[in-house]
């Protein structure tokens, strides 16, 4: 496995990175905007959505959204039926999604917490927990994912997108995307910080949940949408059950 950008902190409450954090929470005012700085995620959106509803029906299931930045998936999964808490630690998305949540009208049940703290208070609780677009961004990926784990239920699953690191990701996701392109910030990535499938596997192991599948999600820049895909070399998707 690869380093981390930062070392955690000890305590419960201390795994993130505050640049990270500050990074993400200056996106925040345009975080809602399809043509913004968060163009590719609104893309991604519909993808990462249906390859969740696919395996779970979302109607009437508890769901929570860890690291749900401005809210684009939260409010998805609310709309599809499921009763939604979502977390995060920048005070600025947190903000963000709530207020857009009023504008919509779509219930959501915004936190400013760590899924460490909310798997103290809340374990067993979830049908579905989804972690997207976050596990690279912070120092100890392993303790997300348990934390996780204890939130679900017997039978829950767990929903994960990340970045492999392979060169084609160097090439797309930091080279293409954000210094030709520009369709993300400088800086959004750091190539040391993406994980391969077979890491990602192994922290599933380890806090009890079997891999049931492993999809590759590919953003199509010409038409500005994503699609699943079996290639996984770039960007994929992750689904983890909790044995019954």
């Amino acid at each position: 496995m690869t380093d981390r950008t930062a070392t955690p902190v000890a305590g419960e409450d201390r795994n993130f990175s505050q640049a990270e954090l500050d990074k993400f929470g200056a996106l925040a005012n345009r975080w809602w905007d399809p043509q913004g700085p968060q163009k590719a995620l609104h893309a991604l959106n519909p993808a990462r959505l249906g390859y969740v509803a696919r395996r779970v029906a979302l109607e009437g299931r508890e769901a929570l959204d860890v690291g749900c930045g401005g809210g684009l998936l939260s409010e998805a999964m609310a709309r599809e039926g499921a009763a939604v808490t979502a977390i995060d630690l920048a005070p600025e998305l947190v903000k963000v999604a709530r207020l857009h949540g009023l504008e919509s009208g779509v219930s959501v049940d915004y936190r400013l917490q760590s899924v460490e703290a909310l798997a103290g208070e809340r374990p067993g609780s979830f049908d579905v927990v989804t972690c997207m677009e976050m596990l690279e961004h912070v120092p100890d990926p392993g303790a997300i994912i348990a934390a996780c784990a204890t939130l679900l239920k017997p039978g829950g699953r767990l929903f994960l997108s990340t970045l492999n690191r392979t060169p084609a990701a160097f090439a797309l996701a930091i080279l293409g995307a954000e210094y030709v392109a520009r369709l993300l910030p400088k800086g959004t990535h750091q190539y040391r910080d993406f994980i391969k499938p077979s890491e990602l596997a192994a922290w599933l192991r380890g806090a009890g949940l079997s891999l049931e599948d492993v999809s590759g999600l590919m953003y199509e820049p010409w038409r500005n949408a994503a699609r699943i895909v079996s290639r996984t070399d770039v960007n994929y998707l992750a689904c983890a059950v909790k044995p019954a």
